[in-house]
C-alpha cells in the first residue's frame, strides 16, 4: 500500500514554551545563551580532539562523535528563536516533518552513543587485559556506523508512518518544535499504527539501550569493589557518577515526554521536560564529559595558544597497552592501575 499525504493543512502553529508576552525576551535570551554554549562548547571539544595527535584514541573518538550529535540535536532552537524574534509561530507542513525527522534521528543517535560509551567503560574496567584487543578502531567505527544506520531507519519509519495521518485545517502544536508525540495526538485520523510504531521504537531503542547501560554499570560497580586503593575507588565512582547523572537526566525527561498521558494535554510540563533533554543535557556535555579531563584540558589550552607543561598525554590508552603486554600481572593490580589513569567521561 502506497504511503501518501492525507492532510489538508500546509502550516502548523508552534505555541512555544510559554505564551506570556512578558516572558518572551527572557526566554529568547535564555535559549540563545544555552544554544551558544552548547554549540561552541561541543565545537571546542571536536577541534581540540582533531588538532591534538595525542587524543587520537578510541575514547575521544566516541566523545567527538557525541559532541557532533549534541550540536545537531539542538537544531530546533534556531527556529524557536526566529519565531520569538519575528513574532511568527508558523511552520510549514514540510518543514515540520523535516524537523521531526532530524530531531528523532539525533535523539536516537544520542541514545545509542551513550550506550556505546557505557560499553567502552565496561570493557575498559571489567576486561582491562583485553581492552585494546577487543576495542580496536575497526570495531569502534563499526559501532558508530551501526548507530547511524539504526537511527536513520528508525527516524525514517516514524516519518513515513506520520505521512499517512490527516490533520485539521487549523492546527496548533503546544510545543516549541514539531514533536512526534504531539503531532500524533493532534491528528484527526486513526493513530493506532503510529502509536504502535512510536512506543515500539521507544521500548526497543531507548529501553534496550537503557538496559545495556544499567547492565554495564552493574558490572562496573562489581569490578570497582576489587580496587585496593580508596583513591582509585573514589575517582572512578565520582567520574562515572557524572556520566550516570547525564544518562538519568536524558532518559527520565525523554521517556517522560513520550510515556505521559495523552489525555492531559499539559503542554507546559511537556515542553519543560523537552527542554531538559533537548537543550540542557547537550549543554552539559562539555562540562561533565570533557572539562574534568586533564588531557583534554591541556589540549584546549594548547588550542588557545597557552603554554603547556610537557608530560605524558593519552595515559589511559598507554596504560591499556602496558597491561596487554604484561598478561602475567595480577588482574586486580592491573585493574587498579588502569582505573587510576583512565579518564572516565
Amino acid at each position: 500500500m502506497a504511503i501518501r499525504n492525507l492532510t489538508g493543512v500546509s502550516q502548523f502553529l508552534l505555541l512555544g514554551v510559554s505564551e506570556e508576552l512578558k516572558l518572551q525576551h527572557f526566554i529568547f535570551g535564555l535559549f540563545l545563551s544555552m544554544y551558544l554554549i552548547t554549540v561552541f562548547g561541543n565545537l571546542l571539544i571536536i577541534l581540540a580532539i582533531s588538532s591534538d595527535s595525542h587524543l587520537q584514541t578510541l575514547m575521544y573518538f566516541f566523545l567527538s562523535n557525541l559532541s557532533f550529535v549534541d550540536i545537531c540535536f539542538t537544531s530546533t532552537i534556531p527556529k524557536m528563536l526566529w519565531n520569538i524574534q519575528t513574532q511568527r509561530k508558523v511552520i510549514t507542513y514540510e518543514s515540520c516533518i523535516t524537523q521531526m525527522y532530524f530531531f528523532t534521528l539525533f535523539a536516537g543517535l544520542d541514545t545509542l552513543l551513550l550506550t556505546v560509551m557505557a560499553y567502552d567503560h565496561f570493557m575498559a574496567i571489567c576486561h582491562p587485559l583485553y581492552y585494546t584487543v577487543i576495542m580496536n578502531s575497526q570495531l569502534c567505527e563499526l559501532l558508530v556506523l551501526v548507530s547511524w544506520v539504526i537511527s536513520v531507519l528508525h527516524s525514517l519509519l516514524e516519518s513515513l508512518s506520520l505521512l499517512r495521518l490527516s490533520f485539521c485545517t487549523f492546527l496548533e502544536i503546544p510545543h516549541f518544535f514539531c514533536e512526534l508525540n504531539w503531532m500524533i495526538q493532534l491528528a484527526s485520523s486513526d493513530t493506532f499504527l503510529n502509536n504502535v510504531v512510536m512506543y515500539s521504537g521507544a521500548v526497543l531503542l531507548a529501553g534496550g539501550s537503557l538496559m545495556c547501560i544499567l547492565y554495564s554499570y552493574s558490572r562496573i560497580v562489581s569490578s570497582i569493589g576489587r580496587i585496593l586503593s580508596s583513591q582509585g575507588k573514589y575517582k572512578t565512582f565520582s567520574t562515572c557518577a557524572s556520566h550516570l547523572s547525564v544518562v538519568s537526566l536524558f532518559y527520565c525527561t525523554g521517556l517522560g515526554v513520550y510515556l505521559s498521558s495523552a489525555g492531559t494535554h499539559r503542554f507546559h510540563s511537556s515542553a519543560t521536560a523537552s527542554v531538559m533533554y533537548t537543550v540542557v543535557t547537550p549543554m552539559l556535555n562539555p562540562f561533565i564529559y570533557s572539562l574534568s579531563n586533564k588531557d583534554l584540558e591541556k589540549s584546549l589550552k594548547k588550542l588557545f595558544g597557552k603554554r603547556i607543561i610537557k608530560g605524558p598525554i593519552g595515559i589511559g590508552f598507554k596504560a591499556s597497552v602496558s597491561i596487554i603486554n604484561h598478561p602475567g600481572k595480577d588482574s586486580d593490580f592491573c585493574l587498579e592501575n588502569y582505573l587510576s589513569e583512565f579518564p572516565c567521561w
